[in-house]
């Protein structure tokens, strides 16, 4: 994508699998918007080619859209609709496209329980707060059923026991739904714990590509092992975290408390690879990883 002389996107390859979560991760002004939007059909590409659900997303028509779901960052005002009413207003424009894998719309009653507004089903939207109306902006992105959900910071507005109950129900779309999942968040942890691959996007391009685990062993392979003995502190680092640890327990047993295993996470990976992308080189990926361990 080029505005201008100026890329904004370039060169950004990806695959994503029928089931899978991936989580788009960057700094602002990294291009995730734009790549979401492109591939949602919102804005046309410079160059390049996109195919969503075999479809050129440029060029999609309606039964194509009503594969997709979008919960956007900032929700719908539709302030003087009861939510009962307008789920089941939006849920009718998906009924033609229903079919005998995937029934359109999701029920009501079903849907509403999903996102816990079953207690609020008779309020006007703008009678919710702002965490329900957020649960509100899921309910109209899903209600169709959609095979591909993208999903633009989902539990902004969540308290703790709604952000896990929607993690609950990202979980379910995919695994029992096979719904492919697009998400974008700056929440690390919440990244960590939904996505099946985590993508992670700096300066127009995709850095880096993989598990959690996989990128936190990108940034340092060392672990940092603490312990007490005696009443005496103990810090060291090594490269087979296991080995370390049976010779530990072999040479003092039960003399060994307060043991802490850490390795790189990734926030420390996410940290290090954009500023290695930013600065060129290795050295600040690994300055970064020295700053993380040691704070």
């Amino acid at each position: 994508m080029r505005y201008g002389t100026v890329d904004v996107l370039h060169g950004v390859d990806l695959t994503a699998r029928r089931g899978e979560v991936i989580a788009l991760l960057g700094p602002n002004g990294a291009g995730k918007t734009t790549t979401i939007e492109i591939l949602e059909g919102f804005r046309m590409r410079s160059a390049g080619d996109v195919r969503v659900l075999g479809v050129d997303p440029g060029r999609g028509d309606e039964r194509w859209r009503a594969r997709l779901g979008v919960v956007l960052q900032s929700w719908r005002d539709h302030g003087k609709w009861r939510v009962r009413e307008l789920l089941a207003h939006l849920g009718a424009f998906y009924a033609p496209y229903s079919t005998d894998r995937i029934p359109r719309p999701w029920p009501v009653d079903e849907l509403l329980d999903t996102v816990g507004l079953t207690a609020h089903a008779g309020k006007r939207v703008n009678q919710l707060s702002g965490g329900q109306r957020r649960r509100l902006d899921v309910a109209v992105g899903i209600v169709g059923r959609p095979e591909l959900l993208f999903l633009d910071e989902p539990t902004v507005g969540f308290d703790p026991a709604a952000r896990r109950e929607f993690h609950e129900l990202v979980h379910r779309l995919a695994d029992l739904d096979d719904t492919t999942i697009l998400l974008t968040t700056h929440d690390l942890d919440e990244a960590e714990k939904l996505a099946d691959r985590i993508l992670i996007l700096a300066g127009g391009r995709i850095i880096a590509e993989g598990t959690p685990d996989d990128l936190s062993r990108r940034v340092a392979g060392n672990a940092e092992i603490r312990w007490t003995r005696d009443g005496e502190r103990f810090v060291h680092s090594a490269a087979d975290a296991t080995a370390f640890l049976r010779e530990l327990f072999r040479q003092y047993g039960d003399g060994v408390q307060e043991l802490e295993v850490r390795r790189a996470s990734l926030e420390d990976a996410y940290i290090a690879l954009v500023h290695e992308q930013e600065s060129g080189g290795r050295a600040g990926a690994a300055a970064v990883w020295k700053q993380g361990s040691e704070a």
